[in-house]
């Protein structure tokens, strides 16, 4: 987020997270593979893990294709240091109140599969951990105090992964 992305956020309507979603997930899984990974090493790797690893890249993708796109269809901002425009509670939201962020987590698993990381893999535990505590949780602050019953109502409904 540039400065002047900062200067013109209006405190009262947004989540408060300023840390990038993606940037909390890129570093947690440059860290693990750089602990260990077939790639650190110079390798390509076990044709098995580079295969799963694909696979489960593509599921996260086909997830974030049926999310990403609805917001600037609907009007939204996906940004969360932007104003939420309305609830999506259809669609891949009904099975999930954070289908964008299970994506990427999905699709970081599939990265530290290919890439052979355990280190990846067990650094996404913490990196899951920063998800829900620091972003999700103040999302869900405020898309209550913006929503109110119509966020509780779907909340009620829906679970926040899966």
């Amino acid at each position: 987020m540039t400065n002047d992305e900062l200067s013109n956020v209006d405190e009262s309507d947004n989540a408060g997270v300023r840390v990038p979603p993606p940037l909390i997930y890129l570093g947690f899984l440059i860290a693990g593979l750089a602990l260990g990974s077939n790639w650190a090493r110079g390798e390509v790797g076990d044709q098995a893990n580079l295969f799963l690893g694909l696979i489960v890249f593509v599921i996260a993708g086909v997830m974030a294709a049926k999310s990403v796109p609805r917001h600037k269809k609907e009007g939204s901002n996906i940004e969360p240091w932007k104003p939420t425009a309305k609830i999506f509670s259809d669609g891949i939201y009904a099975r999930s109140r954070n289908p964008i962020y299970l994506a990427m987590a999905i699709a970081y698993a599939g990265i530290a599969i290919a890439g052979g990381s355990v280190a990846a893999l067990i650094l996404l535990v913490p990196c899951l951990l920063v998800m829900r505590y620091y972003v999700i949780a103040r999302e869900e602050r405020y898309l209550q105090r913006k929503f109110g019953a119509e966020y509780e109502v779907y909340q009620s409904k829906v679970r926040r992964w899966i």
